[in-house]
């Protein structure tokens, strides 16, 4: 049994990949903090269509948790090899800097960037021992191109994109590639917020994307087809210019 680990995996684009890699054969390792029904309907989804999962519960922003119970899941299955990890987790905390609170700051950084380091390093170790692992990291066009009143948002984005770049060139050789997903916009619960009539005339597409479609190159960039793909930003935004 092949795994792989969706963080944020309940709903939206995380829900999304979560089931499209299910149909590819994986065993699916639900991450969610807080929203438990709708973790336990996006594996009742998985089960319907005939794939497998399990829910994995911990809040990646906090590292203690992402030991005890990522580190438990690693220590109680030796034999079971991580090959996938999509770190999709992340908050937004919109305010203009002058007006930012520290907590607005501090939260997203922790969830949207500290998250990849310490749930990548610990997956990290035996997919190298493996010699083969996918990791894609779901950033945004904020992290891209910077948008006002997310100083926070753009910034861990932009941080996780060099995180990226970087640990592509530390792994490349053992037959690990790491790549980023950035979308534009996408109807989740992120956007619930934004008039899409008010966004789309930006948009040569003249619409909202959808969490299937950014599922659909997550996949790619996580199966043997991308195999010499690494380091790189893929941009899902309908032609928004990033």
């Amino acid at each position: 049994m092949k795994y792989a680990l969706v963080t944020g995996g309940a709903r939206g684009i995380g829900r999304a990949v979560s089931l499209k890699l299910a149909k590819a054969g994986y065993h699916i390792l639900i991450n969610y903090r807080a929203n438990t029904q709708a973790a336990k309907e996006t594996l009742g989804i998985i089960s319907e269509n005939g794939g497998r999962g399990e829910l994995l519960q911990f809040d990646v922003s906090n590292p203690e948790d992402i030991r005890n119970k990522l580190g438990a899941w690693i220590e109680n299955n030796p034999d079971n090899v991580i090959e996938i990890l999509v770190n999709n987790a992340g908050i937004k905390k919109d305010n203009l800097m002058l007006l930012m609170e520290e907590e607005e700051w501090s939260s997203v950084i922790k969830t949207n960037l500290d998250s990849i380091f310490h749930v990548t390093r610990m997956v990290l170790k035996k997919m190298i021992a493996n010699r083969y692992g996918r990791i894609v990291n779901v950033v945004s066009l904020s992290g891209l191109k910077g948008l006002p009143g997310q100083t926070n948002y753009s910034g861990s984005k932009a941080g996780v994109i060099g995180v990226t770049k970087a640990l592509a060139q530390e792994v490349g050789r053992r037959k690990i590639t790491v790549n980023a997903v950035a979308p534009g916009f996408i109807k989740t619960d992120m956007t619930e917020s934004i008039d899409e009539k008010d966004f789309k005339s930006m948009i040569p597409m003249r619409r909202f994307g959808t969490s299937e479609e950014v599922a659909e190159v997550v996949s790619f960039l996580a199966s043997p087809g991308a195999s010499y793909i690494t380091g790189e930003v893929i941009s899902v935004n309908g032609g928004l210019y990033t």
